[in-house]
């Protein structure tokens, strides 16, 4: 049973085993994974009825891609801009 599940979580959640593996970026699968990630969260929301909850972690969750985004975009601007290799 337990294997089962896990099968089936990882058909799911795993960019890597889901058929979004086929996807050579990276970074393409993970925006795909997050925007399908956001669609449960408003599918779910709704059903619950929890609109004021959903807007209110709506709005924290965009405000920490945003931070993130910004954070991972002046990098990359420093990194390039500087010449600078990456350490990973």
């Amino acid at each position: 049973m337990k294997n089962l599940f896990l099968q089936f979580y990882n058909g799911v959640m795993d960019a890597e085993w889901n058929p979004l593996r086929a996807i050579p970026s990276l970074a393409l699968r993970h925006l795909i994974m997050q925007l399908l990630s956001w669609m449960w969260c408003i599918i779910f929301a709704s059903i619950v009825g929890s609109w004021y909850f959903f807007g209110l972690s709506a709005i924290a969750h965009s405000l920490l891609l945003a931070g993130v985004a910004i954070t991972v975009g002046t990098f990359e601007s420093t990194a390039s801009k500087y010449d600078v290799k990456r350490r990973l």
